[in-house]
């Protein structure tokens, strides 16, 4: 069966030909011009990925984003014309997976929905686990004390990495190797806004027992109460 790509944009020029682009490469896809609608026909279709852009009628995309994340951990790619640095940044710490600014290759777009796609469904077979952390890669799920974490397809792939290699200092740039496989340029302020909602997300689910702690001039490491 094919993913399903909503894509939500409100410029039908754009949203044709990413529709295009996108059912070329294999994908269904579905259009939402309204902001207001965009949450209820993501989840009742149910798509498998979001490509969202930031300027919406109704409601702007991110709080649309925050709204998506709340509900599900699918892959959100943001569309924006908005380059400064804190307009993505804020994306990412809402939960966004990615980004890509106007204007755009098509083409581009349909590489990075493929690989989003590609590690929100994770390898067969792959599993790791850390003291009470149970990661299993091809579900796409980690369980602290047998309880699900709910975790954006980035934080699942940051968390997957350290619990590898419990103990161990992982550098930043490691981190980001392991989070975005197109070795993209990313700041270590959006880094450090993943690694700082993972930290939140595990505190939450079980208190002191797994932590992320950070190593001043090195990097991160997953420690184990």
């Amino acid at each position: 069966m094919s993913a399903r790509v909503m894509v939500i944009e409100d410029e039908a020029k754009i949203a044709a030909l990413l529709r295009d682009y996108l059912e070329a490469a294999g994908y269904a896809v579905r259009v939402c011009a309204e902001g207001v609608d965009a949450v209820s026909q993501t989840l009742g279709w149910p798509a498998d990925m979001v490509v969202l852009d930031v300027n919406l009628p109704g409601k702007d995309g991110f709080t649309i984003c925050r709204e998506l994340r709340a509900a599900s951990d699918l892959p959100i790619l943001m569309l924006t014309a908005r380059v400064e640095e804190i307009d993505r940044v804020l994306g990412l710490e809402l939960g966004a997976d990615d980004y890509v600014c106007k204007p755009f290759s098509p083409r581009e777009v349909v590489a990075r929905v493929r690989a989003q796609l590609r590690r929100s469904q994770g390898m067969p077979g792959e599993r790791a686990a850390a003291g009470p952390l149970r990661i299993d890669a091809a579900a796409h799920e980690a369980l602290l004390n047998g309880s699900p974490l709910a975790l954006t397809p980035v934080e699942f792939r940051l968390l997957k990495a350290l619990a590898a290699r419990p103990g161990s200092v992982l550098s930043r740039a490691q981190l980001i190797d392991a989070a975005y496989a197109d070795h993209r340029i990313v700041s270590e302020r959006t880094m450090d806004s993943h690694l700082k909602n993972l930290r939140r997300k595990l505190q939450e689910a079980g208190g002191e027992a797994v932590g992320i702690e950070g190593v001043y001039g090195v990097g991160y490491k997953l420690v184990l109460d």
